[in-house]
């Protein structure tokens, strides 16, 4: 069996076609390519055929991670996550968790760090929702901590921006209604009733 020809693919461009005997036989992204060192005119065994097709499943599965995690910062939960929902194998997605983490594109204590500052910045809320939410996303406990407490925007400042924000909005000119929707949030009865009284002075 003979490598006849390898193409590159005019919709994914970082994709290489491998032709074996004049048919198309799998593919690989370019980085694989070049690790494989497979050329035009080398001469493949079946079962070299048959590693090179499990190879090029898992380079698409990991070149999927490489770009969910791109697009937006994630934790490590969601990448494995999102590797199961693509049937990925749990070696697999041991391993690429594992390449994902030390090319820095995986961390999350980097994660818990930027989601709550970005949280923060642009929709506030209080430290016990971030805690919940941070938590279904099953970042460690000691992140999360982390996270909180590195903060620079505090618990009240948090809250008042809230407070200031629905005041714009008509329903929330009656205290009660805003008070129901801080609670919601997770901020403290007290800390409310202590800003609200605040913002009327």
């Amino acid at each position: 069996m003979k490598i006849t020809s390898i193409k590159q693919q005019v919709k994914q461009t970082h994709r290489y076609s491998i032709y074996v005997d004049e048919k198309y036989t799998f593919s690989l992204s370019e980085s694989a390519l070049l690790a494989s060192g497979l050329a035009s005119g080398q001469e493949l065994t079946q079962d070299q055929v048959e590693d090179y097709k499990k190879l090029s499943t898992d380079d698409k599965l990991y070149n999927r991670a490489l770009r969910y995690v791109a697009m937006r910062p994630r934790s490590v939960w969601e990448v494995s996550t999102y590797l199961q929902r693509k049937d990925a194998p749990d070696a697999l997605i041991t391993e690429t968790i594992a390449k994902l983490t030390r090319l820095g594109l995986l961390n999350d204590h980097t994660y818990a760090e930027s989601f709550v500052r970005d949280r923060q910045l642009l929709r506030p809320t209080s430290r016990r929702k971030l805690m919940l939410e941070l938590k279904k996303k099953r970042i460690a406990d000691e992140h999360i901590t982390a996270a909180i407490e590195s903060n620079e925007v505090s618990e009240a400042e948090s809250l008042q921006q809230v407070i200031a924000k629905k005041r714009r909005q008509l329903k929330y000119q009656d205290n009660d209604k805003l008070m129901q929707y801080l609670a919601r949030q997770g901020y403290r009865y007290g800390d409310i009733k202590t800003a609200l009284e605040q913002t009327d002075e």
